[in-house]
């Protein structure tokens, strides 16, 4: 995950996962992409190992601010769950210190799942049904393209983004009557030297109703388990909490519904079983995959506690893993047995 000290107790969903995880004896030990180290051909940590204390207290930004760890250098195969919580860009060298322990550890998201999700081109991609789901959208780093797609859209509004951003940074609206402005624009987004290197960014559609805010659902497993209006501030498109944006209460439409069913077996398959989905009306925006935020904030708005949820997952997973181990390692001896009878 990102570093302890910038972790925000009042409102972190990180924090609620690893305070639950305490609270039911779980050893829980955090780590951050630097601290992976290989010792004797083994894939370890420099882990700070959250130390017992005795009871854990309900008040979680009291459990953030009293939390004493030990560092521990630890093999990470010898965790039954690995919890990804790192913040965007992602870091693909972290990915290949875990490719060796996947076989032994449950990693959620899945690295294969977070190589392919990590930014805005994933959902840009979607085939199959889920892509009616999918504003008109176009990628490129090339200048003069994406200059001719607003030219010639038959919007007035587009939105412009950086495909790596998260949290609501970079994202403007593009309007046709500033065309004057559209290169500058366009060489600040993507840097880099004319034809060579620089940024990819995002043009999408432009959503009627995102004045109004968008809509984050939580997705556990392929299924919604709770969601939040965000609402932006006066004067700005974006409706990310960090970018000054408020959250309401909200009950999931027939529609949205809908949406999850379509797109929540994709998230399954491709291993993102926790993932914070960004919608306005019938119009499906981002996968976040990294580290989805939320549940803080929902769980005050519906009086619920949806990191119990989080953990219920986990925890049947390694259940059900280690009673395949035992069956599959009962029936080997009965194999090998068998020419002793």
């Amino acid at each position: 995950m990102y570093p302890w000290e910038r972790v925000e107790p009042e409102t972190d969903t990180t924090l609620r996962i690893i305070h639950e995880c305490a609270s039911r004896g779980h050893t829980v030990a955090v780590a951050t992409a630097g601290s992976l180290t290989i010792r004797d051909s083994i894939v370890s940590a420099f882990c700070d190992v959250l130390k017992r204390t005795g009871k854990v207290g309900d008040n979680i930004p009291g459990f953030y601010r009293k939390a004493e760890f030990k560092q521990v250098l630890l093999p990470l195969s010898g965790f039954d769950v690995i919890f990804m919580r790192c913040n965007p860009p992602l870091d693909l060298l972290m990915l290949n210190f875990l490719d060796s322990v996947r076989g032994d550890t449950f990693i959620m998201n899945d690295i294969d799942g977070l190589r392919i999700a990590n930014n805005k081109l994933y959902t840009a991609s979607f085939q199959d049904i889920a892509k009616d789901y999918i504003p008109a959208t176009h990628v490129s780093k090339n200048r003069e393209y994406l200059q001719q797609v607003i030219e010639e859209s038959d919007q007035e509004k587009m939105i412009l983004k950086p495909l790596d951003g998260y949290g609501g940074q970079g994202v403007i609206v593009v309007e046709k009557s500033a065309r004057a402005n559209l290169r500058s624009l366009l060489d600040f987004y993507i840097g880099g030297k004319e034809g060579v290197g620089g940024n990819y960014v995002i043009l999408q559609d432009y959503v009627e109703g995102a004045e109004n805010g968008d809509v984050r659902i939580l997705m556990l497993n392929g299924e919604p388990i709770g969601a939040m209006r965000r609402i932006p501030a006066k004067g700005d498109v974006r409706s990310n909490v960090h970018a000054g944006g408020t959250v309401v209460k909200h009950v999931l439409s027939k529609e949205e519904k809908e949406m999850c069913s379509q797109i929540g077996p994709k998230l399954v398959r491709d291993g993102l079983y926790f993932a914070g989905v960004d919608v306005i009306g019938d119009k499906l925006l981002e996968v976040n995959v990294m580290s989805p935020g939320g549940i803080t904030r929902i769980n005050r708005l519906n009086r619920v506690k949806l990191q119990r949820q989080v953990v219920d997952f986990i925890e049947g997973v390694i259940l059900t893993r280690e009673t395949l181990i035992h069956r599959k390692n009962s029936f080997r001896q009965i194999i090998e047995d068998a020419d002793t009878l």
